[in-house]
């Protein structure tokens, strides 16, 4: 058995190999490449803010994955991976934003020398980290391999989280709690927005008690007014003010695992359409929730939080949410079940979503959302416990 520096125990990662492997050979893969960060830290531990360079992890069907990267960082990856020495194999510098060479040119020469010159090579292509450069050079360096899309392979089998993924998660979730009850609190007519992110911030990575927090995948999302009508804006150093609603989009983390929670404030006296849009939200969320089953589709939480909206003539787009668990920047999104109602996917004990049914109107925006985990019999459980509400403060 391997000793672990990891976060997990050893027989956990020798699970998520084995779901790896599984899913290699039905697709027929001899070799597979992930550069996806969270890949690489689910199947190795390996946790480095080193994705701004090609890295990536091989998985083979009959030794130890391989880390691969640049060699600065090769001392985080004995610090941070349950790998042995020998499979560590770094490139050097002179490789690294070179307009002469290219890093997947060393990897390739490292699968030609493990024996895969000819193979069937699979590589995430639709993916944040491995770019069109990346593939043409290793079509041009192993022209006797099939380089073959296997985007998502590992990322489906992240979908059914483990006992020890889920103690995680809900440490995440007190931080999440904490993260919103003090944005909730602390807005107030007045406040610059760039200190109350600056607080927000505080209870992110102060954590809950020994449980510290890590940073998130995505930044916060808390813009006001207006500007509430777009779902993607930050924050800016404007000072709130009366009369208007201020959404927070956060997520608690803990060693890379997200729980994303999300609540509106309104300072005043809220319109009478935001207040029968968050009936039917709230509605709508309380009945996803509820069809929140294993056995039932994705597409039941997202029919079910239709119904509700539809009657009170709202509009909504076709996604209101998706599979969470261990992510990093630029997502906390694990990029494969969307609760929406084309898909079809059957849910299943210990799947993870984050349902995110926000309405973006003109001039407002409102979001009151719940991170969930499919459970063995009955509804889903949240992992956050707080008031389904829009927050009003005079």
């Amino acid at each position: 058995m391997h000793q672990t520096p990891a976060p997990f125990t050893a027989p956990e990662y020798d699970r998520r190999l084995s779901l790896t492997r599984a899913a290699m050979t039905e697709q027929g893969l001899d070799v597979l490449f992930v550069e996806d960060p969270s890949n690489m830290a689910w199947l190795t531990g390996y946790d480095g803010w080193s994705f701004y360079v090609h890295q990536g992890v091989i998985v083979t069907h009959d030794r130890e994955p391989v880390w691969w990267g640049r060699n600065i960082d090769t001392n985080g990856a004995r610090r941070t991976a349950w790998l042995s020495e020998d499979s560590l194999r770094p490139y050097d510098d002179q490789y690294v934003q070179s307009t002469t060479r290219h890093p997947m040119q060393h990897l390739a020469a490292l699968l030609k020398e493990m024996g895969f010159e000819n193979a069937r090579v699979g590589v995430e292509m639709e993916n944040y980290y491995f770019s069109a450069k990346a593939y043409v050079t290793l079509l041009a360096e192993l022209p006797g391999a099939q380089i073959l899309d296997a985007t998502a392979l590992v990322n489906w089998q992240r979908a059914v989280k483990s006992p020890e993924e889920i103690v995680f998660m809900r440490k995440a979730a007190r931080i999440a709690e904490k993260m919103v009850d003090g944005a909730i609190e602390r807005t107030r007519p007045g406040l610059r927005k760039n200190e109350l992110v600056a607080e927000i911030y505080r209870d992110a990575l102060t954590g809950v008690g020994d449980d510290w927090g890590d940073y998130p995948a995505l930044v916060p999302m808390c813009p006001s007014g207006a500007d509430s009508s777009a779902p993607h804006l930050t924050w800016d150093g404007n000072a709130l003010a009366a009369q208007q609603c201020t959404f927070f989009e956060l997520a608690g983390v803990y060693r890379r695992y997200h729980v994303p929670f999300c609540r509106t404030v309104y300072l005043g006296t809220p319109p009478d359409d935001m207040k029968r849009a968050e009936a039917a939200l709230v509605e709508g969320l309380e009945a996803g929730l509820e069809a929140a089953r294993a056995g039932n589709r994705a597409a039941d939480i997202a029919n079910a939080l239709a119904g509700p909206l539809e009657r009170a003539g709202i509009e909504r787009g076709a996604r209101c949410g998706y599979s969470i668990g261990l992510s990093y920047p630029p997502d906390w999104g694990e990029r494969t079940i969307s609760l929406r109602s084309e898909d079809e996917t059957v849910l299943r004990p210990g799947m993870t979503f984050h349902f995110m049914p926000g309405l973006w109107a003109p001039n407002w925006g409102l979001e009151i959302t719940e991170s969930l985990l499919i459970t063995e019999d009955g509804p889903a459980e949240t992992f956050c416990d707080r008031p389904r509400q829009m927050f009003v403060k005079p």
